[in-house]
């Protein structure tokens, strides 16, 4: 019987291979989408900052969200998982209507995010961080939590699948030191750590290799693509082209609010309206075929 890594690892596979007979156009429908999103709107003023018809995320791939600066990517995380209120639209999880719906009570149904400015409580331990992100925990309640015997049993489970996932990390060494503590990658590391401690299906992650050194890239690189292997699926947003080149399974493009173009990595920066997005069709001709212009444009932007 195969183990679950092999079986994950194989629904993983068979998710890329689906999107390869995927039309590369804006809101085109997706084989199987964990997410689905229509006509989502957010305005402050008079500035639409989002404008999304439609968009679809597969399920157990690895899709990027990018674009130009004030693209509308961040507040549309914001929106879906319910840290921003939407003007009008709808959204799906799993089948699911979820538009309104509170940020823990995504987080219960399988739907969790990290931040750009983590989100580490700085002034709790390492380990305690870790287990705040554990679902359903029993001694959260207020009369069980008197009763010890009702919720030890679990409380040891939560410890252990939480050094489980610091020893992935690389940060079980920390696990006394307070989060505050800790260098601006290894908050980074923490943060994606206890969003796993909810057994995620969809992870959402913002900007994950902003601030962070190149040897940490790697091993945060790594950590997405075990993710994937292991069923779940990634939407993220990020400005670093070589990342999004080397790890996305499906990239789409937002510009002034509004889903620009979709499709597999090359396809996308190869794509007129992305490189104009990026760099004004002026700088056309500077477009390498390796998508290098588009890389460069983009190092050190910020969300």
């Amino acid at each position: 019987m195969p183990n679950d890594q092999a079986v994950s690892g194989s629904r993983a596979a068979s998710a890329r291979a689906a999107l390869a007979n995927v039309e590369p156009r804006p809101g085109v429908p997706k084989p199987d989408p964990i997410m689905v999103a229509d006509h989502v709107r957010r305005s402050f003023g008079g500035l639409t900052a989002v404008n999304v018809e439609h968009v679809e995320i597969q399920r157990g791939a690895i899709t990027a969200l990018i674009g130009p600066n004030g693209a509308g990517k961040t507040t549309f995380f914001n929106l879906i998982t319910g840290f921003d209120n939407a003007n009008e639209g709808t959204w799906t999880f799993n089948d699911r209507q979820v538009a309104g719906t509170a940020p823990y009570k995504l987080a219960r149904i399988g739907m969790v995010r990290t931040f750009q400015l983590t989100k580490a409580l700085s002034r709790m331990t390492v380990i305690d961080n870790m287990r705040l992100g554990a679902k359903h925990q029993t001694g959260e309640r207020f009369f069980a939590a008197i009763f010890p015997f009702l919720w030890n049993s679990q409380e040891k489970s939560v410890g252990e699948k939480a050094m489980g996932l610091l020893e992935r990390f690389n940060l079980h060494e920390k696990i006394g030191d307070f989060a505050g503590s800790l260098s601006g990658g290894q908050r980074k590391l923490l943060e994606m750590a206890r969003a796993l401690m909810a057994d995620p299906e969809l992870i959402m992650l913002d900007e994950p290799m902003a601030g962070v050194n190149p040897a940490l890239k790697q091993s945060l690189l790594g950590h997405i693509k075990t993710m994937r292997e292991e069923g779940t699926t990634v939407l993220f947003v990020e400005h670093d082209m070589d990342m999004v080149h080397d790890i996305s399974d499906w990239v789409i493009v937002m510009a002034q609010g509004e889903v620009i173009a979709e499709g597999p990595p090359d396809a996308v920066m190869k794509d007129q309206a992305v490189i104009d997005a990026y760099l004004g069709a002026h700088h056309e001709a500077q477009l390498t075929e390796t998508g290098e212009s588009l890389t460069e444009s983009s190092d050190g932007d910020s969300a």
